[in-house]
């Protein structure tokens, strides 16, 4: 039982009737309440979690600032929690700087990605007066120059050359990634830039993935970026992996930020500001995702079906990722089953061969690790609405996103 209650939210308990409980409150509780899918966010784990990242940075580097990769999980509940706790936020475009100026975060503290920024993007974000944009092409120089009346700060990423041990969808260091500019290229954005009478050179960009858990390709990505040069600014991105499985080892956070601020130590000017961008690190284990078993069909595989699957989340089926899951009512150990979903592919898995006891239809269960990219990457697939999220801490539950409705399914057509 230890091993899956690891995997929940710092303070997740399993009480005297045998309920697994988070945020105080029982899961099996919240199904009723709320209805399945459901995702459940523990609140204070969230903000705790914040906490220990800008706190561990500004230990190593004062003045540094962390902003949070909103992309894993781009909701305005989650957006506000962050800020609240003094993180900044990174947008990856205009519907997630919608949802961080929604949140209160403050524009100076957004900072703007995009491989493929258009006019829109940028027109929005000089309008709420967003404090960085990341240059990641030439196109970007020309389209900001056209755009911005006044002056905006900006950013070069520059592509150090690192691969990192990760799923090669998430992997963006490598040097034919699609993200950002070869040292040689970054060179000419840098003149480009400097030679400009409305953009500012504040410095360097870099980033080489997600889910990575080891972290000496960090320090390697950091030794890539000095060899550019001396800046004011170096935002040393994200990318550090989350724990979900038994058999995962991410380094923690304070061990990550060694390895990353120690070879900013040795290779960047002292006096630089520094900014890192956490995202699925930040999140993942605040969050659990809550299903209703459905069906249960034996034969040469056991199925356990449940109300969800894809379209809730898309880890594993574009990743492979690997996701853990217990009956909430009946914590732990139980015979292997594929859990899986309702949707009309066979690649519809939550997890395969998961350890389920006693799974019957009717039952609860809950899903960990489920806070980073489930409901970013939330679908209508076969019709299926939207799964709600749900904040919970000290025993009481609110909703932060109302579940999608089949009247929503037809409110944009014309």
């Amino acid at each position: 039982m230890s091993d899956v209650i690891e995997l929940f939210p710092p303070g997740a308990a399993v009480d005297e009737g045998g309920e697994l409980v988070v945020g105080g409150c029982r899961l099996r509780d919240l199904a009723t309440e709320f209805g399945t899918p459901a995702y459940v966010v523990d609140e204070a784990a969230l903000r705790e979690r914040a906490r220990e990242y800008r706190d561990e940075l500004s230990a190593r580097w004062p003045g540094a600032l962390a902003i949070f990769a909103s992309k894993a999980f781009p909701c305005t509940a989650v957006l506000r929690a962050l800020a609240e706790e003094g993180l900044g936020c990174d947008v990856a475009g205009a519907g997630e700087l919608v949802h961080a100026l929604a949140a209160g975060v403050d524009p100076g503290r957004i900072y703007l990605h995009g491989n493929a920024k258009t006019d829109e993007d940028l027109a929005r974000a000089i309008e709420a007066g967003v404090g960085t944009v990341v240059i990641d092409n030439l196109d970007d120089v020309d389209r900001l120059e056209r755009l911005v009346s006044g002056e905006q700060a900006v950013l070069v990423r520059v592509i150090p050359g690192v691969r990192p041990d990760t799923h090669a969808a998430v992997a963006t260091g490598q040097e034919d990634s699609k993200f950002g500019l070869a040292p040689a290229d970054a060179r000419r954005a840098i003149e480009r830039v400097r030679g400009s009478d409305r953009l500012r050179l504040d410095g360097l960009h870099v980033h080489i993935g997600s889910q990575i858990l080891d972290a000496a390709p960090f320090g390697q990505a950091v030794e890539a970026l000095a060899a550019v040069g001396e800046f004011a600014v170096y935002d040393l991105g994200g990318g550090l992996g989350a724990r979900y499985t038994y058999v995962d080892r991410p380094p923690t956070v304070a061990e990550y930020l060694d390895v990353l601020i120690g070879a900013a130590k040795a290779h960047l000017p002292s006096g630089a500001r520094l900014v890192i961008e956490p995202g699925r690190s930040l999140v993942a284990r605040a969050g659990v995702t809550l299903y209703t078993v459905v069906s249960v069909k034996r034969g040469a595989r056991t199925f356990v079906a449940v109300d969800g699957g894809m379209g809730d989340n898309l880890e594993v089926s574009l990743y492979g990722q690997r996701f853990e899951a217990t009956v909430a009512d009946r914590v732990g150990g139980g015979e292997s089953v594929d859990l899986v979903g309702r949707h009309c592919e066979s690649g519809d898995v939550v997890a395969a061969g998961v350890a389920l006891r006693e799974p019957r239809v009717g039952d609860v269960i809950a899903v960990p690790a489920t806070g980073a990219y489930c409901f970013t990457m939330r679908n209508g697939y076969n019709g299926a609405l939207r799964a709600p999220v749900v904040f919970v801490r000290d025993g009481e539950a609110r909703v932060v996103v109302r579940r999608e409705g089949y009247e929503d399914l037809l409110r944009l057509d014309a």
